[in-house]
């Protein structure tokens, strides 16, 4: 690992802080395709990038997540009631998508990862002007909603903010409790996916050093270095910011991450 490799992390690492805090994602849509970019200039194998990306993504989210649910609930922005009852179902659902995403051929990971942020952009430009709002389902549904969140953000590499947040905004949590409320199912959803990546890896041959099953430590200490210290700045700007711009940022950026990765 070069200087400037360490250095194009620790930027890495500043952007998913400051995002993780802004919008309550974990870092993942940023971590996952910018390490699909930069794994094979540490000369590790086509086969083998994905699933590291994927496994160190979650490792790193759940420092960055873990530090913007701590700024959340400082702020308040954090409803306790909702992850009373979505937290049961994100632990199953971030085992299930590890296990998952070891049956898949390493070739159709990042087309998988394209499509679901795809979705999730789409429906969060949908639901910018949209202004119907529901009460949250029974404890039982958004427990099963929680546990689907965390199967598709464990298998894309991400903390679920990218899900969570719309889900909680379109049933009428107000959006910056949404996303405080976000942060911390994020964190406990790379916790279990990350485990189930840790287990899986440890009987792959070929890793590189420094590799604990499919997370890869140097990447991961490069990232949390600098998010842990911008979480603060992004959970600020996620208080004083309009909840509209808000959900457009967030749409922009999803869509950036689907065409990017896609392609």
């Amino acid at each position: 690992m070069n200087y400037e490799l360490i250095l194009l992390l620790l930027l890495l690492g500043a952007v998913v802080g400051t995002m993780s805090g802004l919008l309550g994602i974990g870092g993942g849509l940023i971590v996952v395709p910018a390490l699909a970019f930069l794994l094979p200039k540490f000369g590790i194998g086509s086969e083998l990038v994905m699933h590291i990306a994927l496994a160190t993504s979650l490792a790193s989210i759940i420092i960055a997540s873990g530090s913007s649910a701590i700024n959340h609930l400082k702020l308040g922005n954090v409803d306790l009631f909702v992850i009373k009852w979505l937290m049961p179902g994100v632990v199953i659902g971030g085992f299930a998508g590890s296990y998952i995403a070891e049956w898949i051929p390493s070739h159709y990971l990042p087309k998988v990862f394209a499509f679901i942020v795809l979705m999730l952009a789409i429906q969060m430009f949908l639901s910018i002007k949209s202004q119907a709002v529901r009460n949250l389902p029974s404890p039982l549904i958004t427990t099963c909603c929680g546990a689907g969140i965390g199967m598709v953000s464990s298998l894309a590499g991400i903390g679920g903010g990218s899900m969570s947040v719309p889900f909680l905004s379109k049933h009428g949590v107000e959006m910056r409790r949404a996303v405080g409320s976000s942060s911390v199912c994020g964190c406990v959803i790379a916790l279990a996916g990350m485990l189930g990546f840790v287990f899986h890896g440890a009987k792959v041959e070929g890793l590189p050093e420094f590799s604990i099953g499919y997370v890869y430590l140097p990447a991961l200490f490069a990232i949390a270095a600098t998010s842990m210290v911008t979480t603060r700045f992004g959970a600020k700007l996620a208080t004083t910011m309009p909840t509209p711009k808000l959900k457009k940022i967030f749409a922009v950026f999803l869509l950036f991450v689907a065409f990017s990765m896609m392609f």
